[in-house]
């Protein structure tokens, strides 16, 4: 029977405590980040308490399924930072438990919060987000006067379209106006220019008064009594001062849902799979309309007799029939005229076929984000695991507590997490990627990630060693690592200056020989390095046992040997030779072209660098040989 141990209850209690902790501080973080953007829609409104509570409300249930993941990982990072910075973490693999052996507990309670935040997700955040949706919209559509932007026409004023050129804030005054009235139809609208305005609303909420200066007054008179007897067909007004009454309701109303239909982070999956059906179904038939009102009126074909037909199919199969000829043999005048025909016909069918295609494209944007928003359910709940698979491991590696470098580093990855997804989700919902592949973006690169640092994390191995990384990109960009020998304070074997003097004069003899017979100075032979490899193995020797006489020497308690050791370059004993192990590797760099002669040239570095490295190998030995010498003789 599996019963939880006391470990495990243990490791779930601090893990509880701080995720309880750390997720309220996302949500509030997450909250703060989305008021942010939403601050003008709320400022100035006069917006009752209930409704503001409303708003914080659904707010924050819309917010928790985004707050979990962050949660997770910052909890189970600081936790395990905890343990490791305590030395329990080390007692706990003392005693012969595993690390994935500590993650159970953790591991079934993150999959019970990730199925937590999918149900949420999929129940309760659509109604959350639908309330959201109406409340902003509805917040937008209270107090117009401060709602009116710079630069562009506002529409959210019933049978008006106001442009204001510039808005002072502080005042409240409006200055280079332009409005577009229309009360009944288009014959009966009326354009107003003015140098500046202010809007108003009135004391009872239901009308805004506009109030206008040094403007001119412009009304179409076509539904007028002056139209069936003047001339003008409209009438110009210049003003001073001038008020006009907007009809508008002030009061704060909550907006029908049904103008939310499309939006689908409103929605389940139930209705989501349904409203996709649905939208195909419409999209199919709307096509199909398209397509046949195509054939009608742009491909159609002429009906024919059986004189005419008979006629035409021969003057087709004509060789000598052009229709140019034809158009050729026409009049000037027939010449334009079939001309202006021509791009009329298709200017007409171009435009029909635009806006054709701006409704198609509409129709499957709709469908697109239902179809990722059924994606980003599950994507959004499998974060949770993701994120606890990096930050357990990452904090049994770093081992640092508290909310410093915990914090950085859960930042850090939530910023990675958060750029790719939602890249991810622009290019799916504009077209330009794959639905699948926009939304799985992000977890395809946190999943190896999280698989990388636990892994490394259950076998103890180094991930945040800076010199481990230094030398590594050294070694790839083909940089001189240097020597460091230091004294030891406590020796138990001194050196054999007897045996490291004979073996340095061996090794001098032996370069020596290996410089004259392999002349390093010259370019090395092409087929040689790409197609007929054969290993060096007298430089490997050569530094094999350089190596284990300066280990050796390195024991001394003679300063001048231990700074002479460090003279020794470090020997790259394959570099010179190829670019890679393998053969068929080296084939294929030497076919690419731009990367063969990269890797000719970088190869030639290493054997001048190895000409010179011998050198010094020589005469550093020569110092050592006669330091060694000097203590013998004392």
């Amino acid at each position: 029977m599996l019963r939880p141990k006391k470990l495990d209850i243990f490791i779930a209690r601090q893990f509880g405590l701080l995720f309880v902790g750390t997720f309220f501080i996302c949500q509030f973080v997450l909250m703060m980040q989305f008021l942010w953007r939403y601050i003008d829609e709320l400022i100035g409104k006069g917006l009752t308490m209930d409704v503001m509570a409303q708003f914080f409300w659904y707010m924050a249930l819309m917010l928790v399924p985004q707050a979990l993941p962050l949660a997770i990982l910052l909890s189970s990072l600081i936790t395990f930072g905890n343990l490791g910075e305590s030395s329990e973490l080390t007692a706990i693999k003392a005693s012969g438990i595993s690390l994935m052996q500590s993650f159970r507990s953790l591991i079934v309670i993150t999959i019970c919060i990730m199925l937590g935040s999918f149900y949420f997700e999929n129940n309760i955040g659509p109604h959350a987000n639908m309330k959201i949706a109406q409340l902003l919209i509805s917040m937008k559509q209270k107090s117009p006067e401060l709602e009116i932007p710079e630069g562009i026409f506002y529409d959210g004023i019933p049978n008006s379209n106001i442009y204001v050129q510039k808005k002072d804030t502080r005042t409240g005054k409006l200055y280079g106006i332009m409005v577009y009235r229309m009360t009944g139809s288009y014959e009966d609208q009326a354009i107003i220019l003015a140098d500046s305005g202010m809007l108003q609303a009135t004391a009872e909420k239901k009308h805004l008064m506009l109030t206008l200066w040094s403007g001119k007054w412009f009304e179409n008179m076509q539904r007028t009594e002056l139209s069936s007897s003047a001339a003008v067909p409209y009438q110009r007004e210049t003003f001073v001062e001038k008020k006009i009454v907007l009809d508008y309701d002030g009061d704060f109303n909550m907006t029908d849902a049904t103008s939310l239909s499309n939006n689908a982070r409103g929605k389940g999956l139930h209705e989501i799979y349904n409203d996709i059906d649905s939208l195909n179904e419409l999209n199919d038939s709307i096509g199909r309309a398209f397509y046949t009102q195509s054939k009608m009126f742009y491909y159609r074909t002429p009906v024919l007799n059986r004189t005419d037909s008979i006629t035409q199919t021969h003057m087709a199969l004509r060789k000598d029939f052009n229709i140019d000829t034809v158009f050729a043999h026409l009049s000037a005048d027939k010449q334009r005229a079939a001309i202006q025909s021509a791009l009329s016909t298709v200017q007409s069918e171009t435009n029909d076929l635009e806006f054709k295609a701006m409704v198609t494209k509409d129709a499957n944007k709709i469908v697109r984000q239902h179809k990722i928003e059924a994606i980003n359910k599950f994507t959004l709940a499998l974060s949770c695991l993701i994120f606890f698979f990096i930050g357990a491991p990452l904090g049994a590696i770093i081992r640092k507590g508290g909310l410093g470098v915990p914090v950085i580093i859960s930042v850090l990855v939530y910023i990675i997490y958060y750029i790719l997804d939602n890249s991810g989700y622009r290019m799916a919902r504009g077209g330009m990627w794959a639905i699948w592949f926009g939304k799985s973006l992000a977890s395809a690169v946190l999943i190896p990630l999280a698989a990388f640092v636990t892994y490394k994390a259950n076998n103890d191995s180094v991930v945040f060693n800076i010199d481990l990384y230094r030398n590594f990109f050294m070694k790839l960009l083909g940089l001189r690592l240097k020597r460091h020998v230091y004294g030891k304070e406590v020796i138990i074997t001194p050196p054999d200056y007897p045996s490291d003097r004979k073996t340095l004069n061996v090794i001098n003899d032996e370069v020596s020989h290996y410089s004259h017979r392999h002349r390093l100075y010259t370019a090395p032979n092409i087929i040689k390095v790409f197609f007929k490899y054969h290993p060096d193995h007298a430089i490997e020797q050569i530094n094999s046992q350089l190596e284990k006489t300066i280990n050796d020497l390195s024991n001394t308690r003679d300063p001048i040997i231990l700074s002479t050791l460090n003279l020794y370059p470090i020997i790259a004993v394959k570099a010179h030779t190829r670019p890679f192990e393998r053969r068929w590797l080296n084939i294929v760099s030497a076919i690419i072209f731009p990367i063969g002669a990269i890797l000719y040239f970088r190869m030639w570095m290493f054997r001048l660098r190895l000409y010179k490295d011998l050198r010094t190998i020589q005469q550093t030995s020569e110092k050592i040989i006669t330091r060694i010498d000097q203590i013998h003789t004392t």
